[in-house]
């Protein structure tokens, strides 16, 4: 498959984003993808084959795989700048737009302001909400998961402690006119609950929800063919 490899400037930060567009049929709106708290854009690149002829454009969030990581910037806020930046690099006009873990949450705040732009949003696997993180939160994911899963080059040290330095809570209004589909694992590790469910559906009207019984947080590795296709299906009737 041939990707092209971006490099963008978002202010002072380098942005990385991978795009299929040489090989997409134009004809189809392309579809943005928001990663998850710690992956880079080189792990959707199987995402990306299975959805062609459909374009699709995923990026590295700052202090993520070939991103530049600042000593700070990583708000809510400049997480939104990045996505916007790609937008704007890769000449979107109208797109679908899928975010997975913490990238809900950036791709929430990217829909609410920027619907205009959206024809459909789908999230995976969180609630509709942005995490202030808890004490002691960046010292415990960086040595009981970075560094035992070799994860330390997807997203640098620095980047989770600016993350839990700068992260604020907040709370989605939502009520988009768009098609939203909700993506939820049904297993225990899944970071969607009842109660989640419940505040989904108190935001966002016509709200869609596909639930994935063998898949707890990670639906991607586990039942990767049955989320391909209930995207291609769900972007199929939101166009």
């Amino acid at each position: 498959m041939n990707i092209q490899s971006h490099f963008l400037m978002n202010g002072d930060v380098s942005i990385h984003f991978l795009d299929s567009v040489l090989e997409a049929d134009s004809s189809l709106v392309p579809l943005l993808i928001s990663p998850g708290l710690s992956e880079t854009a080189e792990e959707y690149t199987d995402m990306m084959e299975r959805l062609l002829p459909r374009r699709v454009i995923v990026l590295s969030y700052r202090g993520r795989g070939q991103s530049d990581t600042p000593t700070s910037g990583y708000t809510l806020e400049h997480h939104m700048s990045d996505l916007e930046a790609v937008v704007e690099h890769a000449r979107l006009e109208k797109f679908h737009l899928y975010g997975y873990s913490r990238g809900v949450s950036y791709a929430i705040g990217y829909a609410e302001e920027h619907q205009e732009q959206l024809e459909s949003l789908m999230l995976a696997d969180y609630p509709a909400v942005h995490k202030r993180m808890e004490s002691g939160w960046a010292e415990a994911y960086i040595h009981d998961y970075l560094i035992p899963h070799q994860r330390t080059q997807h997203i640098r040290q620095q980047a989770v402690r600016g993350i839990a330095r700068e992260s604020e809570d907040c709370s989605f209004e939502m009520n988009l006119i768009i098609p939203v589909l909700v993506l939820r694992g049904l297993e225990a590790d899944s970071l969607v609950s009842d109660q989640s469910m419940d505040h989904y559906r108190s935001i966002q009207p016509k709200l869609q929800v596909r639930h994935f019984p063998f898949s707890g947080h990670d639906i991607r590795r586990t039942e990767p063919e049955d989320l391909y296709a209930t995207i291609e299906t769900f972007i199929a009737k939101s166009q």
